[in-house]
């Protein structure tokens, strides 16, 4: 099973935050826009790894498709909220989200995984609910495609360009047009191809940039009147807080494609001075992760604009999302880490606990092949995995990806015939433990072994119970109200095992004390 991620981690981030407000007090850290002096230099110096592509810089054909895309999402209602969990409590996002990408790729974050409404890829048969959520995909399929071979060109040329400031240091150009300085960044990111790659640094580069997925996002400013204030900066209103991107691949590139729905009435903006940034527009700003000494960044997002967060400036930077008046769609493309996150990764696990089932048609009744302690935590961690990390998590956002496909009914329910196998191994395993003729010294082994993960099970279980019937949850729509699945009662005949687990566990103890 996926290891929940250590308190540590999420303690010493938040002691880094307390120290750092503390220090602030009531000031707070300088950033720069584009009107200020030295704004060009800092984002060369200090976010060079950040390149924006103007919108007039992308074919019209991408901007009509992608942008059509979005609007079809919105009008047949495939956007959610998702119900997170962080430090023990569940919030509603204030961004509404929806997850496209390869057949049975999933996304976790903020302890909520994700699973791909899929794009159309060959040798896979997909059924959308509606033709039109078809062709949305399929324009995403393209967009992933072109921002694809961007990436490749955008870090060849970065590498270059280091190369070529160690060789020859840069002039300094401080009072350099900001608009002039983003069209000659976007010009790096033409319609040209590299026309040659080193051999060693193909497979690196393709595994950094073939995005698997995007997650596209939209949010209406004027309907989230509770926008949390940007804490270090005095940005203005978030519409995401700052982050790291998880579950990604090491030094993979993050790419962002941004659409407001319509722009701000610019002339009416151009007769205010604003301190900052521009609260009417949306930006995305970066500063260095607990850096207190470098200016943050804030940069404009106009309509159709790209970005593209390259190598491992999501690991020593962070980035925010400052929200505008106008509501926005963006398409977020990523490589996720998937080693443990896809649907051919959780069926292997399965079909290998599954080994251990001893089901040939003459005998009587199933039976464990193995009672190794081995073999008996290799199925039980697999019986826990596909319990809480796949059926609970996708049941949790109750029947939203039928609204787009229904492309993940099948493998759900297989998923769960496997795991109602793995109750039945845990059943038979139960049996043995109380079986007279068992030695103490290997039934005591075999009990430590199993007894841990029954308690993390009845915990889990009894977490998502309570998670599912919370205040929040009853709050939702009932297509997006989670489901306490799988779920029976005990006098459930179907049901080797009950679904509240104390009695069990204290049995066990009792033999262990025995």
């Amino acid at each position: 099973m996926e290891k929940k991620r250590g308190r540590g981690g999420e303690g010493e981030k938040d002691a880094k935050k307390r120290k750092l407000l503390d220090e602030l007090g009531e000031s707070r850290l300088p950033y720069l826009t584009p009107k200020d002096d030295g704004f060009h230099q800092l984002w060369k110096t200090k976010y060079s790894k950040l390149i924006l592509k103007n919108a007039e810089m992308i074919p019209k054909d991408i901007h009509k498709e992608v942008q059509e895309a979005f609007l079809t999402f919105r009008k047949h209602a495939c956007f959610f909220q998702d119900l997170i969990r962080i430090k023990g409590k569940d919030f509603v996002t204030p961004v509404s989200r929806i997850l496209i990408g390869n057949p049975g790729c999933t996304y976790k974050y903020l302890n909520t995984r994700l699973f791909t409404v899929p794009w159309p890829v060959e040798g896979y048969e997909i059924n959308y609910t509606h033709p039109k959520i078809s062709e949305a995909c399929k324009a995403l399929i393209k967009l992933n495609d072109y921002l694809h071979g961007d990436t490749v060109l955008a870090l060849q040329e970065h590498s270059l360009t280091e190369t070529k400031e160690m060789e020859d240091p840069p002039v300094t150009d401080r009072h350099r047009d900001y608009a002039t300085s983003i069209t000659g960044m976007g010009s790096a990111l033409g319609d040209q191809r590299p026309s040659h790659v080193p051999k060693n640094d193909c497979t690196d580069l393709k595994g950094r940039t073939s995005y698997n997925l995007t997650l596209l996002n939209y949010m209406d400013p004027q309907q989230m009147p509770f926008l949390k204030q940007e804490p270090y900066y005095g940005m203005g209103k978030m519409a995401v807080s700052w982050h790291h991107d998880e579950n990604l691949v090491e030094r993979s590139t993050v790419a962002v494609y941004s659409y407001c729905c319509e722009e701000p009435d610019v002339d009416n903006l151009e007769k205010k001075t604003w301190n900052g940034r521009d609260p009417a527009i949306w930006h995305v700003a970066l500063k260095v992760a607990w850096d207190i000494k470098t200016p943050g960044l804030a940069i404009p997002l106009r309509q159709g604009d790209c970005y593209f967060m390259l190598d491992d400036l999501n690991m020593t930077h962070q980035h925010c999302v400052l929200a505008g008046q106008k509501p926005r769609f963006s398409s977020t493309h990523r490589v996720a880490e998937c080693s443990q996150g896809t649907l051919t990764y959780i069926m292997g696990q399965c079909n290998a606990a599954l080994e251990n089932l001893q089901t040939d048609a003459d005998l009587k009744c199933p039976s464990l092949k193995s009672l190794d302690v081995r073999d008996i935590k290799r199925v039980e961690d697999t019986h826990n995995e596909v319990e809480f990390e796949w059926l609970r998590q996708f049941w949790f956002q109750g029947k939203r990806y039928r609204k787009c496909t229904d492309w993940w009914d099948e493998p759900m329910s297989a998923l769960e015939g496997k795991w109602k196998q793995m109750e039945v191994m845990t059943s038979l395993l139960l049996c043995e433990f109380r079986k007279e003729e068992q030695m103490d010294e290997q039934r005591n082994e075999q009990i430590g072994c199993l007894l841990p993960l029954l308690v993390e099970r009845q915990e889990l279980r009894q977490e998502w119970l309570t998670r599912c019937h919370s205040k929040i949850a009853e709050s939702l729509p009932d297509d997006e109200k989670p489901e306490c699945h799988p779920y029976w009662q005990d006098d459930d005949a179907s049901m080797p095992l009950p679904f509240n687990l104390e009695d069990i566990i204290a049995e066990l103890q009792n033999l262990l004390e025995s």
